[in-house]
């Protein structure tokens, strides 16, 4: 059950760990952290995308190690058989980015599910929200990596060839396709050799809410040209759209673990 909706979690708020995984854009000048502090869900604990992300790399967003993680988690008193939802107040829905992570690091997949539509369906339905900050109580969380969900750059090269996986790039097809200029310094325009495009804006509805198992079907179908025999590897900016796109292929393939190049265009697309 990658996704969980309002209705749901406001029966469940005693029985779950609630975080707020929001996260924007630079040039948005929109700060998480202080709108969590305005208001957020009752019980919800706030999980910087950006301080919690491996501080050695020059990449945004790249996974943290193993031990770090460990670290993270048990200071927001997680524990290892808790049920978490996740959910963002953002453009980018980045909760999908730490559905992805806790999976990455061995939690339970039943365990970790994305709130559908986030904080902004929740406010319109006017549900509860909150400015009390949530008290944590430290745990002895433990991790297992699964490295088999990362895709490395030197894979993603191997792969333009051999093409034994189909890279599905997030980004908007302008990006995807040389017409405008990367939001980040830096990086060339333009796409993945033998990639393909698949917007993750095209797999919501005007709310946010993921579009229908049977809509979703006929979105990959299109873009996959009707092969789900392949597998799927997703892409994006700086690896946190790309998890929107796993999470809609979760909902179509529950046997499905999500693969991501975690460097992404910020690392295949450097100048």
């Amino acid at each position: 059950m990658s996704l969980v909706d309002t209705s749901w979690v406001e029966d469940n708020l005693s029985k779950i760990k609630l975080i707020d995984c929001s996260w924007h854009l630079p040039d948005t000048l929109r700060k998480p952290h202080e709108e969590y502090l305005n208001h957020h869900l009752p019980n919800a604990i706030f999980f910087d995308l950006d301080k919690n992300s491996d501080q050695r790399s020059d990449l945004p967003h790249m996974l943290p190690s193993k031990e770090k993680w460990e670290e993270i988690i048990s200071k927001m008193g997680i524990k290892n058989n808790d049920r978490i939802i996740i959910y963002d107040n953002s453009d980018l829905v980045s909760s999908c980015r730490l559905w992805y992570s806790f999976i990455y690091f061995g939690h339970d997949p039943k365990l970790v599910s994305v709130l559908d539509g986030g904080f902004e369906k929740w406010k319109s339905e006017k549900r509860t929200v909150t400015k009390e900050v949530t008290k944590l109580f430290p745990t002895l969380y433990k991790s297992t990596e699964r490295k088999d969900l990362v895709k490395l750059k030197i894979q993603i090269e191997e792969n333009i060839l051999k093409q034994e996986f189909k890279v599905l790039d997030a980004r908007s097809k302008e990006r995807f396709e040389g017409k405008v200029k990367e939001p980040r310094k830096g990086l060339r325009s333009g796409s993945i050799p033998n990639s393909l495009c698949l917007p993750f804006k095209e797999l919501l509805k005007k709310d946010k809410t993921f579009k229908s198992k049977n809509e979703l079907v006929k979105i990959f179908k299109s873009v996959l040209n009707n092969d789900f025999s392949s597998k799927v590897v997703f892409s994006c900016g700086s690896g946190v759209t790309a998890a929107v796109l796993a999470l809609a292929y979760s909902l179509i393939d529950n046997k499905y673990n999500p693969v991501i190049y975690d460097g992404s265009w910020s690392e295949y697309g450097r100048i």
